[in-house]
């Protein structure tokens, strides 16, 4: 079994964010692979379901993203799945937008819903898909940034990109290991 987490804000106002591409992309996921995200259980919105032969569970933590953590960790007891186990989707600011990085394990990078999950969890050694939203212009707040909409050319680099980690990614993650999904995405941009 899997947890699938992605990261980002509850509410009308932050729909369509930088931030909210975990929730954009559990979204995709959850209408790809008929998974339907309604449940209300460990400040969370979830869904069970099947990807690749193997359950998952679909988390859109309701706790905002620096508190995304505290979900995972009801979540994780709850189901007893362990750190391994556990796949996040989040924004990164330090990829180009449209570039989706894979890792096994790793520091929170300065990402605070990260730090929340690693905290909670007491490890760093769970799975990350990194969907590059790119950096902030020189004179944009980082907030402002990730909190700010896509542009239109963004939306196109960015929809490529989550129908590949869904697809792709993901189920190969499963099926293979993280090791095979990082060797066949992380040099790709979409």
């Amino acid at each position: 079994m899997y947890v699938i987490l992605g990261i980002g804000n509850p509410g009308k106002k932050y729909e369509g964010t930088r931030h909210n591409i975990g929730f954009i992309a559990l979204d995709y996921m959850g209408a790809h692979y008929g998974i339907k995200i309604n449940k209300i259980k460990h400040k969370a919105l979830i869904g069970e379901g099947t990807i690749a032969g193997e359950k998952v569970i679909l988390v859109k933590p309701q706790t905002y993203v620096n508190l995304s953590g505290d979900s995972l960790r009801e979540v994780c007891a709850f189901y007893k799945v362990p750190p391994k186990n556990v796949i996040v989707i989040h924004d990164d600011v330090s990829l180009d937008c449209g570039k989706v990085r894979i890792r096994a394990k790793g520091s929170a990078g300065g990402h605070n819903g990260l730090k929340s999950i690693i905290l909670n969890l007491n490890s760093d050694e769970f799975i990350r898909i990194k969907m590059g939203v790119g950096a902030a212009p020189i004179h944009y707040d980082l907030a402002d940034w990730v909190l700010g909409k896509f542009s239109k050319e963004e939306i196109t680099h960015m929809s490529s990109a989550v129908d590949a980690m869904v697809e792709d990614a993901v189920p190969m993650i499963i099926k293979n290991g993280v090791e095979a999904a990082m060797n066949s995405f992380n040099a790709k941009v979409y």
